[in-house]
């Protein structure tokens, strides 16, 4: 069962569920909250799904490893989001296809699996919230197959480190192995074409930080390849 201040949380992040008296009442006497340090793993591929998480702060990346060890992002679940695989392998009786981990420090609430199932008949809200959430994170993947299957990946490292400097600032705090993960390409590569990037002037490369150049010439940077 939720507090007032889980409540008040949970309330500003789901606005759409909030405004709706039954399934709030059900929120706040079927569920639970949690809280997550960053780097716990919250799934692992094959697992079986038993709570679906509602995140009211932080980020949880899901993603697919190959056999190789090289990662690539999925998606991340952020507030105000839920983790729509977990969704889908409730309703279905699948496991887990993916694996799932904390990134930031995350807290959310945890809807049990058979009211997550349960709400899908009961509740217009709920359903159309999870449609909703499928069709986004859908339209998220299709995107990423196409950069993975038709973009050069000098393109893609740019706009990756130009939407970086655009929305989060000048500096990226970040692994060469994370970019590479969410890039879907092997460490090896992300660091050769950074290294050339820092040989044009467009940026400037320290353990684990990355000082980004002007943004329109990292959007633009396969132009001059």
């Amino acid at each position: 069962m939720l507090d007032s201040a889980q409540l008040s949380a949970f309330n500003r992040h789901f606005p759409n569920i909030a405004a709706d008296a039954w399934l709030r009442e059900r929120i706040t006497t079927a569920t639970a909250a949690v809280e997550l340090e960053r780097g716990c793993n919250i799934c692992y591929e094959g697992d079986e799904c038993h709570h679906l998480a509602l995140v009211v702060s932080g980020a949880a990346r899901v993603f697919k490893l190959a056999e190789s060890g090289r990662e690539i992002t999925l998606y991340r679940v952020e507030p105000g989001e839920c983790c729509i695989l977990t969704a889908s392998c409730m309703l279905s009786g699948e496991r887990f296809p993916a694996n799932a981990t904390v990134e930031t420090e995350l807290e959310a609430v945890l809807i049990p699996q058979r009211q997550v199932t349960t709400w899908m008949g009961e509740s217009a809200v709920w359903r159309q919230f999870l449609w909703k959430l499928l069709a986004e994170r859908l339209g998220d993947v299709i995107s990423l197959v196409e950069e993975v299957a038709f973009r050069r990946m000098d393109e893609r490292l740019g706009e990756y480190l130009a939407d970086h400097a655009e929305h989060h600032g000048p500096v990226l705090q970040a692994t060469h192995q994370k970019i590479a993960a969410d890039l879907g390409t092997s460490r090896e590569v992300v660091s050769r074409m950074l290294k050339d990037f820092e040989q044009r002037g467009l940026l400037q490369l320290s353990r684990g930080r990355i000082e980004l150049g002007d943004a329109d010439a990292l959007h633009s940077v396969s132009q001059s390849m």
